[in-house]
């Protein structure tokens, strides 16, 4: 709104710069008959005659009377047209700045509103990012992926990144292409074969196919706790009619879930559906099938240790040895980690923000 105000003033102004001498009586004034100069230059010009001796002193007398008649005639026409002219006119002429300073800045606002652009003081001065233009920054950044994989389709690690891109873009089969390439690529990995799955389950509509379900078990053989194999093989279970054996599945992933894992929330929903009795929250300790736990870590550590693995799962090595009290392993597998990570600087700042959360000594170092 100030901005259109200030417009306006700047038009009025400009207008009354123009319009103002024209309203005065000077201004009416100033429209004398040139006749009046003329016969006062003639009147001149005989006087100059007269004294270089062209005319007779007699002579020029006369035509000085002749032209001061004419003048004075001419004056008092200019006199009268003055009188009666210059109030009508100076009243007509106020009448023209008034309409002029009202309807210029009208005229100028409604053109500019026909073909300017007045919206654009309603615009943010700098605009949030929108989502169509996220999508083609991640459009973007998929293309420059997939440009390297051509190049370089050995980049398993590559793969394995995109996977989840195409996931979140709709592009479901091309994430299972994705998966299958790191697998062959990287080689068999719980979570990698848990993420595996799910994309075949997506790629099903939810229907936990035969190549999924095996997908799933194979993972769990490398990781007796992969929470997200465990739950997708008590689904399969449900879908297949074996309502004990699902609610079974539930309820051993609950037993052996820490009590705020995201997960929880879900696996309790699914047991309270199945009309199974779900163990209250406060049962969720960590003495609960602490035998269990003890030896999925150990297998974890086990496989860690002679085949390697990703930063997340050693980052889940260090907080397993967290809860279950054994901080001493804890802080030896940071430092296992940090050796085998030693060439993945990403992977080395999974481990030092885990080591940081869990206040392990080997943090500082």
């Amino acid at each position: 709104m100030v901005i259109w105000i200030i417009l306006l003033a700047m038009t009025a102004a400009a207008v009354m710069v123009v319009l103002w001498p024209l309203s005065r009586h000077s201004a009416v004034r100033g429209q004398a008959d040139p006749n009046v100069q003329f016969y006062r230059d003639q009147i001149a010009e005989i006087e100059r005659d007269r004294e270089r001796g062209a005319l007779l002193p007699a002579e020029a007398e006369a035509a000085k009377a002749e032209a001061g008649r004419r003048l004075l005639r001419a004056t008092g026409l200019e006199d009268t047209a003055s009188a009666a002219v210059g109030e009508p006119a100076l009243r007509r002429r106020r009448a023209v700045s008034t309409l002029a300073l009202s309807v210029v800045p009208i005229l100028a606002i409604a053109v500019y509103g026909a073909y300017g652009s007045p919206h654009i003081f309603d615009r943010p001065v700098a605009n949030a990012p929108q989502p169509q233009a996220q999508t083609q920054d991640l459009a973007t950044a998929v293309s420059q992926i997939e440009t390297h994989l051509a190049q370089h389709p050995q980049d398993g690690r590559g793969w394995e990144v995109l996977a989840p891109v195409y996931i979140r873009m709709g592009r479901v089969d091309d994430a299972v292409k994705a998966y299958e390439s790191a697998l062959r690529i990287l080689g068999d990995d719980a979570d990698r074969l848990s993420n595996y799955g799910e994309a075949l389950v997506l790629a099903r509509n939810g229907l936990i196919s035969s190549d999924a379900q095996a997908a799933f078990e194979k993972a769990v053989k490398l990781d007796a706790g992969a929470p997200k194999a465990r739950f997708y093989l008590a689904q399969a279970a449900e879908q297949d009619g074996q309502v004990e054996k699902a609610k079974a599945a539930y309820t051993d992933l609950l037993s052996i879930s820490p009590a705020d894992a995201p997960w929880v929330s879900l696996v309790r929903e699914q047991l309270t559906r199945l009309g199974a009795p779900v163990p209250p929250a406060a049962a969720q300790a960590p003495q609960v099938g602490a035998a269990d736990i003890q030896r999925m870590v150990s297998g974890l550590a086990e496989r860690l240790e002679s085949q390697g693995g990703s930063p997340e799962e050693w980052a889940r090595l260090m907080r397993s040895y967290a809860v279950l009290g054994q901080r001493d392993k804890a802080e030896a597998a940071a430092q296992r980690a940090r050796q085998a990570l030693a060439q993945d600087d990403a992977g080395l700042k999974t481990i030092e923000a885990m080591a940081r959360e869990l206040k392990l000594t080997d943090a500082a170092q």
